[in-house]
């Protein structure tokens, strides 16, 4: 009998594609990524499928014959949804769906709007995504309406497609055009605050998803902003006053980035990341315990770069050292190196510490090498400060104290 908390969970295969583009052992990490988008959606993972092809079917994405030892596996085992690691065209969807009828087709993007859809807390944060959500949908229309009567919602399925079957592209438009609009007025209401904040520093804390940001947060500020070991645990942009030493700063948490970020989240998410575009400062948090990390950080350093704020000053935090995998080799071992027997001693003579920005490695959760953070952002803030205002550096005096200024919310709704 299965156990009653089996049955929130729907059942789901995975499908990925190795190409000359894309390599099996750098398709492993992205299936992994997105084994953990599905959980945080709410599916359970009953299978992974891998296609090796020289290039992506321009009609089924995997080929035929995949496609249809696919259709039997979810048939004959009661599976109700088969999830994609990239996006699919609109042609690719609806051939899929003929393939594979009553069966729900997701890719990657679609997944990641879902969970968004979840997270968003905010009138402000569901209207961004609604945006998303119909910019995505507008194109894949005649497939993705002409089953939405057949499904009972679930993943894929919340936000506009389950509230009413729209087949008429222009009430579509007209949706999207109503929403931006009302995304112009709210980005001109954010602007405004943003100025209001006067000329006090700008810090912004940026990272991958999940690699422990509004947790550094909490830490900092003394606040108390929901973290959660999901991915996307941070849609709406929250900005706490922060006191170090005696001087004072604004910091803010935004969304994590993460690879193959949807097109439409990005347009759709433009006033969270002027939060990033305006800041003076940012911190760059990066999971030192993942297997990726380093990849990571390139696709948050390309996505900064997309967004223009790739040369502004940095400090990179390598978070979760308490979660690091190291295992000692001993002096006759003749295992080779690998990244679970590098300690990090070993990583902090790398690439990392040699990085043209000021680096530190800290436990977020255990508050481990705080104080050599704290001086490395006053100074960086501090810097900031005295250009702007040349003529009182001597007001401010760096002293390590545990009970700071409590932060003072001006969260962004």
């Amino acid at each position: 009998m299965l156990d009653k908390k089996e049955h929130l969970y729907e059942k789901a295969v995975l499908v990925g594609l190795v190409t000359q583009n894309q390599s099996e052992e750098k398709l492993v990490e992205y299936m992994d990524e997105l084994e953990f988008l599905a959980l945080t959606a709410g599916a359970t993972i009953d299978k992974r499928f891998i296609q090796k092809l020289t290039q992506q079917d321009p009609k089924t994405f995997i080929g035929s014959g995949k496609a249809q030892e696919i259709r039997d596996y979810v048939k004959s085992n009661g599976i109700g949804t088969v999830i994609f690691d990239d996006e699919l065209s609109p042609s690719q969807l609806k051939n899929l769906g003929k393939e594979m009828e009553d069966v729900k087709i997701l890719d990657r993007t679609n997944l990641i709007l879902d969970i968004f859809a979840q997270r968003a807390q905010t009138s402000y944060a569901r209207t961004q995504v609604e945006l998303a959500q119909y910019q995505y949908l507008l194109p894949r229309l005649s497939k993705m309406w002409s089953h939405l009567d057949k499904q009972k919602g679930g993943i894929g399925m919340r936000g506009p497609g389950e509230t009413e079957i729209e087949t008429d592209r222009r009430i579509i438009r007209d949706r999207i055009t109503l929403l931006k609009d009302k995304l112009k007025t709210i980005d001109k209401q954010m602007a405004t605050q943003r100025q209001n904040r006067g000329k006090m520093v700008r810090v912004a804390l940026v990272g991958y998803t999940n690699v422990g940001k509004s947790t550094l947060m909490n830490a900092i500020s003394k606040s108390d902003v929901f973290a959660e070991d999901k991915l996307f645990a941070t849609l709406d942009t929250t900005v706490r006053k922060v006191v170090i030493g005696n001087l004072p700063f604004l910091l803010t948490d935004t969304v994590g980035f993460i690879r193959k970020l949807p097109t439409q989240l990005v347009e759709s998410f433009k006033s969270t990341l002027d939060e990033v575009r305006e800041a003076d400062l940012l911190i760059h948090v990066v999971d030192i315990s993942h297997e990726s990390f380093e990849d990571q950080v390139n696709s948050v350093n390309q996505t900064l770069m997309e967004i223009n704020a790739h040369q502004k000053p940095m400090i990179m935090v390598f978070n979760k050292i308490d979660a690091f995998a190291y295992e000692k080799k001993e002096e006759d071992d003749l295992t080779p190196e690998s990244r679970k027997n590098i300690s990090l001693e070993e990583w902090m003579k790398t690439w990392m510490s040699k990085s043209q920005y000021p680096t530190v490695f800290i436990s977020a959760l255990n508050k481990e090498n705080f104080p050599e953070m704290k001086k490395m952002i006053y100074d960086e803030v501090l810097k900031i400060h005295t250009a702007r205002f040349p003529y009182n550096d001597f007001l401010f005096e760096y002293h390590d104290e545990e009970a700071e200024e409590p932060g003072s919310e001006t969260s962004e709704d």
